[in-house]
């Protein structure tokens, strides 16, 4: 449940559209419902500003399933990322709506109105392997209300590539930037820009990376100010941390409730 949605029925009761009793029946499972396998936090996007996500991996269809179907019903954006590919017929069978993202292995539904029409996140993979991943970030920030702009291939070892979209990095709120291998790339956009860069390593490049680590650490270590650092392959959170940052920047129209 968002804010704006609390605030609608709230306004139904002052305006005699809607019974007490009517609202207080579709707030009855807030703060969280209880499934079994999983307690789903409803009051998430009250308090945090950001609806409970489903993480896909290790979850049956059936699990995922039911999960989906009680997030759909209080309003707020459902995502699911690494969605399992046995999942996805199920889903889309019963949300044909939904949109099904391959290369991001998401599946989103109902994206909510956007945070600003002038606010937007570039989101940059320094390679085509790493497109999973920032395609990940990309996602997110759309079904959060976000402009994505993606900007793909333009890792170090061909920098003027990055430079051909100079303006458009000078112009985002904030930058996602993926990278494996070395993980050199955040480091040089954020010389480029003002913004705040949120750089994610992923687990791409030869033995010596050992899975992201070299990555890791090399962001990490960057010798810009302006660069935060998300764990190996997170997408998602990077995803949320820019959406945070926009939310914020606009002066946070919907607060959320403690």
């Amino acid at each position: 449940m968002t804010p704006k949605h609390l605030l609608s029925l709230l306004k139904d009761v002052a305006d005699h559209r809607q019974t007490p009793e009517e609202v207080l029946s579709k707030l009855a499972r807030l703060p969280y419902e209880e499934l079994g396998f999983a307690k789903i936090d409803h009051h998430r996007s009250l308090r945090t500003g950001l609806p409970e996500v489903i993480y896909g991996a290790g979850k049956t269809s059936d699990q995922i399933l039911a999960i989906f179907e009680r997030l759909s019903t209080s309003g707020v954006p459902v995502l699911i990322t690494r969605t399992p590919p046995e999942a996805v017929p199920v889903l889309l069978n019963r949300f044909p709506d939904a949109k099904h993202n391959p290369v991001a292995r998401t599946v989103a539904y109902a994206p909510i109105e956007p945070l600003s029409q002038n606010a937007s996140v570039a989101v940059v993979a320094a390679g085509t392997s790493d497109l999973p991943v920032a395609e990940e970030a990309a996602v997110t920030l759309e079904v959060f209300g976000a402009k994505a702009i993606r900007i793909v291939d333009v890792g170090v070892a061909g920098l003027h590539r990055l430079l051909a979209h100079r303006d458009v990095l000078a112009q985002a709120q904030a930058v996602i930037v993926c990278a494996g291998m070395e993980g050199a790339l955040p480091s040089a956009v954020a010389g480029l820009v003002s913004a705040p860069v949120i750089a994610v390593p992923t687990s791409i490049g030869y033995g010596a990376s050992f899975g992201g680590l070299a990555a890791l650490l090399g962001m990490l270590n960057s010798c810009a100010p302006n660069v935060a650092v998300m764990n190996i392959d997170n997408g998602f959170g990077a995803g949320c941390f820019a959406a945070t940052i926009l939310r914020t920047a606009r002066g946070k129209e919907e607060t959320p409730i403690p």
